[in-house]
């Protein structure tokens, strides 16, 4: 393979130059130092509004001018290091899911050597990037939340729509709205966490140094939600940390966008470094490395698994103990009392379970209904199912598009083989990978509440429904607590407020974000912080201050104004 190809096309290529040469001038001594007078407040943090994209609307014009003018383009994309484009020449490409012959753009592979360097112009950033006011951290990603609100708004809509199949509606909810208000109220949780200082007295002064971690942080990126490829690596950025970051090959097209957004923004080079390329070489590199400070992830439970055996298999090789953050698998569930809303119920499977193709962690997959309610649920859902468009995410009239890629479209095909044989499929049951990765919503019912569709992780348009006698409504609440090793969301679907009661406390650890009379997606940032236990990861809550805290290393300074001139202690003047 010949030499990587190292350029600097960006259009802050003179100020980053500049930057890098005024950093390599500086030792961690010199470092510069807070000194902005006063104490300043970040603007307070307001939810970005859903736009609707209905007929006739502005926004509708502009993204639909954006989705032709990206889909006709072929989009190069560098490996970006230290403000440097490599190119390697080991490509890969990014293709539409919903149309798989079409290829959006050729990404670079990055090279465990090319691993290497973005630690260590990881560790070069941080000598400054660390010592900026947190003031000044935020201004950059406050700023990039506005850029995002305005002029790059429906690309990375476009981008999000074209290279993950994401509908308009799913699209502008996740790549635009969710990822500014992470932008926007990230710096007001850390203002808040800076605020916190300890008790202090007329002799003495104590502080609290919220210092960013020794060391590098790890951001490795999922394909179904943009904002979450936006949020890893930036929370612990805003905090002062510098980041290796590695995103999803099968959404590189927006992840890319992404970072040239936060170019725009002001980010010095090296603070975030994107290096896409095969997941298991570039986290041999990065696992292992001495200064590895922290793990930010959101994938597959096996995979966080993995990386928890890797770091634990020997501990003394890190210079400090890395912090592991993690949302992993979901197996989450919608659980109907005999008072729940029929109707309710039913578009809370249909929108819980096949928006963004079930492509959600928090995605509604397992469903227990009372019999008495099962015929009308059942038959308003296929209702549902049977007005569901599935095709194209360019056509605004479609609710569904394609599952991400070839592999997954085969996992769940599996699934929906297996529930032809072994269970009774309801509605759907539907595949079609011969122009995209089309798998049609499906519904399935089972009497066996051990089925493996009612327990394993499917990640697809796939909801199972295990029907429960109603007199069985506490060892119904005892089959959902245990037949899942995941602990994400759930919802309960109930009128009577004592069963509402029950079900809260008795799946109080079966899920991190638990939801009354609702679907369980959709979390919104300041809203309802999100996370689950057991096998769906740590809690650390994105979205809150609760991540935050993970991302910094606190020093307890004393300092007193009068210090003792004598060894002696009043008590021992006397026998």
């Amino acid at each position: 393979m010949a030499a990587p190809v190292i350029t600097d096309r960006s259009p802050s290529a003179r100020a980053a130059a500049e930057s890098r040469q005024a950093l390599e001038a500086i030792s961690p001594a010199d470092a510069p130092l807070a000194g902005f007078a006063g104490t300043r407040r970040v603007p307070p943090p307001v939810n970005e509004p859903v736009r609707s994209y209905a007929p006739g609307s502005p926004e509708k014009a502009e993204l639909k001018e954006r989705l032709a003018s990206m889909a006709s383009e072929r989009v190069e994309i560098p490996i970006i290091v230290g403000g440097r484009e490599i190119r390697t020449g080991d490509l890969s490409q990014s293709v539409m899911p919903h149309n798989h012959r079409h290829v959006l753009a050729d990404w670079h592979r990055a090279s465990p050597e090319i691993v290497q360097q973005a630690i260590a112009a990881a560790k070069h950033a941080s000598v400054e990037w660390a010592n900026w006011s947190w003031e000044d951290r935020a201004a950059v990603f406050l700023r990039a939340a506005e850029l995002l609100t305005t002029t790059w708004r429906q690309t990375v809509n476009a981008a999000t729509m074209l290279g993950q199949s994401k509908t308009v509606f799913q699209a502008e909810i996740d790549a635009a709205c969710e990822l500014i208000d992470f932008w926007r109220f990230n710096p007001a949780y850390a203002q808040q966490l800076y605020d916190e200082q300890p008790l202090s007295t007329n002799a003495m002064w104590n502080q609290l140094d919220y210092r960013p971690l020794e060391g590098f942080v790890y951001a490795v990126t999922p394909f179904n939600f943009t904002s979450i490829a936006g949020n890893l690596p930036t929370a612990p950025a805003l905090m002062g940390n510098t980041v290796v970051w590695k995103p999803a090959g099968s959404a590189m097209l927006s992840a890319y966008y992404i970072m040239r957004l936060l170019e725009a923004a002001g980010l010095p080079p090296g603070v975030i470094n994107l290096v896409p390329g095969d997941a298991a070489a570039i986290s041999n590199v990065a696992l292992t490395h001495r200064d590895l400070a922290g793990v930010h992830f959101t994938g597959s439970t096996g995979v966080f698994n993995t990386m928890w055996q890797t770091i634990g298999a020997d501990m003394s090789r890190y210079a400090t103990y890395p912090r592991i953050v993690g949302e992993t698998g979901g197996k989450d569930f919608i659980l109907a009392h005999p008072s729940a809303d029929p109707q309710a119920l039913a578009v809370a499977i249909a929108r819980g379970g096949f928006e963004y193709q079930g492509q959600k962690c928090s995605a509604a997959s397992r469903v227990y209904v009372p019999r008495s309610l099962w015929h009308d649920v059942r038959d308003r859902v296929v209702g549902i199912i049977d007005e569901l468009g599935v095709g194209d995410v360019t056509d605004f009239r479609n609710f569904m598009g394609a599952v991400i890629d070839e592999r997954a479209f085969g996992k769940i095909s599996e699934y929906v083989s297996d529930a032809k044989r072994n269970a009774k499929v309801i509605a759907g049951g539907k595949v079609d990978g011969k122009d995209g990765y089309f798998i049609h919503p499906t519904l399935v019912e089972t009497a066996d509440p051990g089925y493996r569709l009612l327990c394993e992780e499917i990640f697809g348009p796939v909801v199972t429904v295990h029907v429960y006698d109603d007199a069985r409504w506490d060892e119904t609440l005892r089959v959902v607590d245990t037949t899942s090793p995941y602990a994400l969301t759930g919802a309960v679907f109930a009128n009577d407020r004592r069963a509402v009661r029950e079900a809260m406390f008795g799946l109080r650890n079966v899920a991190g974000n638990f939801y009354v009379n609702d679907k369980p997606t959709g979390a919104v940032v300041g809203q309802q912080p999100f996370g689950g236990a057991r096998g769906s990861g740590t809690n650390d809550k994105a979205g809150s201050k609760l991540n935050l805290v993970r991302w910094v290393s606190a020093r307890s300074i004393k300092e007193t104004f009068s210090p003792p001139l004598d060894h002696r202690y009043p008590f021992m003047a006397e026998k």
